[in-house]
């Protein structure tokens, strides 16, 4: 090989190593990829508001369920790359789990009661709606129930939530001030329980909260109770300290006092916090 070619091949190759280093620079801005990314890939698109996309789980009372599936599904419309997850429950078992550590984000009580026992593991509360109770007949109320007295009559078999419930609680305060004692046939662990077995005709009549009653249809008949014997819940909305996205839990439970929101739930029957 002459020393002519073997010149103009080293030149080449100087020349060319020479472009490629601006070209390189030029690729990725000289800036190294973030330490919590593959490299190369793009940080999380913030979602609205700033707030960065998230895997957001929330754990929420049981008579929530339908209207936070909603809820749910129009945040993420909202707030493209956030994905949020619920679980569903008696209050006083999210709240078990809460001081278990479960891994979560957000919580929604049913009462301030639970949620002002864990004021070690969440952040400032905010009510979000309230409710109230009604009598659930069974299917075309054949026992014919128009008051709680009715609910003493030994004949109906009456279904309770545990008074260690939220709604079993209020049950009981409403049902003790009008001194109406009632043995139930059986205690559930939420609100859904003593719902569905006055529905599977199970149980003759319960009590449970307006907007559960108004998603049976036909299989039961609610009996309105007057305000002045009823119990007005109240459901308050957390981030927990220990959620691994503060930032985005923070924002969904601000979101829930929101004008959107507020319609869902007042569509969906809860009454303005």
């Amino acid at each position: 090989m002459s020393a002519t070619l073997t010149g103009r091949r080293a030149a080449t190759a100087v020349l060319t190593a020479t472009l490629l280093v601006p070209l390189a620079a030029c690729g990725n801005g000289g800036a190294k990829p973030a330490a919590d990314s593959p490299a190369g890939a793009p940080s999380p698109a913030p979602a609205s508001g700033g707030v960065k996309a998230a895997k957001l789980t929330v754990l929420a009372a049981s008579s929530l369920t339908d209207v936070f599936t909603t809820a749910g599904a129009a945040y993420e419309k909202s707030h493209p790359g956030t994905k949020v997850t619920f679980s569903f429950a008696g209050s006083q078992e999210l709240a078990a789990q809460v001081k278990q550590g479960a891994p979560a984000d957000a919580l929604v009580t049913a009462d301030t009661r639970t949620m002002d026992g864990l004021t070690a593991e969440v952040n400032a509360p905010s009510v979000i709606a309230k409710n109230r109770l009604v009598i659930a007949a069974g299917k075309g109320n054949p026992f014919k129930i128009d008051d709680l007295k009715d609910l003493a009559d030994s004949k109906i078999k009456v279904v309770l939530a545990a008074p260690q419930v939220p709604v079993g609680r209020y049950s009981k305060e409403i049902l003790d001030r009008q001194g109406v004692a009632v043995k139930p046939v059986s205690q559930e662990p939420n609100v859904r329980a003593v719902l569905s077995k006055v529905e599977l005709g199970e149980a003759d009549a319960g009590l449970v909260y307006k907007t559960d009653s108004a998603k049976s249809g036909d299989k039961v008949v609610a009996v309105d109770i007057p305000d002045d014997q009823n119990a007005v819940a109240s459901y308050p909305a957390a981030s927990l300290k220990q959620s691994g996205n503060a930032e985005a839990a923070a924002a969904f439970v601000a979101w829930l006092t929101g004008p959107e929101a507020q319609k869902i739930l007042q569509d969906a029957g809860f009454q303005k916090a």
